[in-house]
């Protein structure tokens, strides 16, 4: 299975960068785990809020295959304990799923036609975080997860 991070708009703060990658390092280890941003809208401020999510998700879209398994990152979606996350993650491998796409969107969120194409959704928590952080603490989790189904010393319950 590969597991990817598709992102709308970059992440200018290099702080977060930089332990995202780190993160991002650490999962080569475990699986194939690569990160695609998504430009922002040019002439977005030109756009209302409805046409801003319809055109990030045209992109957003263009990025899934037959076969992807899309998951939203969304505050009404689905909120996992760092065990369970690591079982959704053993299951979707054992279904021989051969991509899981974990995608956060814009800042206002995601067009219908997005969420009448994904399959899940998931919530990291139910408090609002900057799509910025949310690479970062997605990309923690995952490597989190996969220590756990390794049984190695880095989470503790």
């Amino acid at each position: 299975m590969k597991i990817k991070l598709l992102a709308v708009g970059k992440t200018d703060q290099p702080a977060l960068n930089e332990l995202i990658d780190n993160y991002q390092k650490r999962l080569k280890h475990y699986i194939t785990f690569e990160i695609e941003i998504i430009p922002d809208v040019k002439n977005a401020k030109s756009l209302n809020q409805s046409q801003l999510k319809e055109k990030e998700g045209q992109l957003i879209l263009s990025k899934i295959q037959s076969g992807d398994v899309m998951v939203l990152l969304d505050e009404k979606g689905k909120h996992y304990r760092s065990i369970e996350f690591s079982d959704y993650l053993q299951k979707k491998m054992n279904a021989a799923t051969k991509q899981l796409i974990f995608v956060i969107g814009g800042p206002f969120g995601f067009s219908d036609a997005v969420y009448d194409t994904a399959q899940e959704k998931i919530s990291l928590s139910k408090m609002t975080f900057s799509h910025q952080m949310i690479r970062l603490f997605l990309t923690e989790q995952i490597y989190r997860s996969f220590t756990i189904l390794k049984n190695e010393p880095y989470h503790h319950e």
